[in-house]
């Protein structure tokens, strides 16, 4: 009895809000990973499932350790979820390793053969932390291309990252402009390559989609002490695809709502008296 019941519930929850579900690492400091994800879903108005990859404990500019869940048990989080929810999307964040890579790949695919319905998916290829540290293990990267990115409804680079990829170097708009074309050609896939770290007024992320190329600019927010706003902005699109948006509507809003969290975000400090005015404001 209190198994149909859970599964009444967790289906009704599907079928009258978005769900969406997050597969990606835990963040001690609640900046990044599934914690991040979890508040962009709710500010959405999507009800957010987490299927946790790893441990990560981080703060701001460090990463001090990696510490996986099993391959085995990642499966039985995403396949579980899967089953009893009606997910309308899904994001992959830190996967950390080249089992459990294969793993969700491979959970995902039979999820969606066994239910007849393909569910959009987009990859964020977390590969460096801001902090510059690696975060994945060796031949995780050849997992993903093989193994991962060919399921992507759209896969959410970094500059960083689209450049370990492709090997080369992405100095500017020109290169940004043939990077995301390279990968689309490459995986198959929807590109959004974001563009960050480049210098200039603007933040300018640039899809290439269905053969062509929209571009996505924002004011660039300086003096900025943070993390996670790729984790964010993924979890973001994939909340308008949960809701029904298009890619290119999902990005738009995506892409304003992660400006408007890095504007308004949390300052860190030592004082407890200063943490305790930031939480009020």
């Amino acid at each position: 009895m209190g198994k149909q019941s859970s599964r009444r519930s967790s289906r009704h929850i599907g079928a009258t809000v978005p769900v969406a579900l997050t597969v990606a690492g835990s963040d001690c400091s609640a900046g990044a990973g599934i914690q991040a994800d979890l508040k962009t879903f709710t500010a959405l108005g999507v009800y957010g499932l987490t299927a946790v990859t790893c441990l990560v404990a981080e703060v701001p500019r460090k990463v001090s350790r990696i510490e996986p869940v099993t391959a085995g048990m990642v499966r039985e989080q995403i396949g579980v979820l899967l089953e009893n929810f009606r997910v309308g999307a899904i994001k992959t964040g830190l996967l950390y390793s080249a089992e459990i890579v294969c793993a969700v790949a491979k959970t995902i695919q039979d999820s969606e053969k066994k239910a007849a319905r393909s569910i959009p998916f987009v990859v964020d290829p977390v590969m460096i932390a801001t902090s510059g540290d690696n975060l994945l293990e060796p031949g995780a990267v050849e997992a993903y291309e093989n193994n991962l990115f060919p399921l992507a409804t759209l896969i959410t680079p970094n500059l960083d990252e689209a450049a370990l990829l492709l090997e080369t170097v992405i100095n500017d708009r020109r290169q940004m402009e043939s990077a995301a074309k390279a990968l689309a050609k490459r995986y198959h896939a929807s590109i959004l390559l974001k563009g960050g770290h480049l210098r200039g007024a603007n933040a300018i992320d640039l899809l290439f989609h269905h053969g062509e190329l929209t571009e996505f600019s924002a004011p660039f927010v300086r003096g900025v002490e943070t993390h996670g706003t790729g984790c964010t902005y993924s979890a973001a699109i994939t909340a308008g695809l949960a809701s029904g948006f298009s890619l290119e509507q999902a990005i738009k809003r995506a892409k304003k709502f992660v400006t408007g969290s890095i504007k308004r975000r949390f300052h860190w400090t030592s004082k407890s008296s200063d943490i305790l005015d930031a939480l009020r404001h």
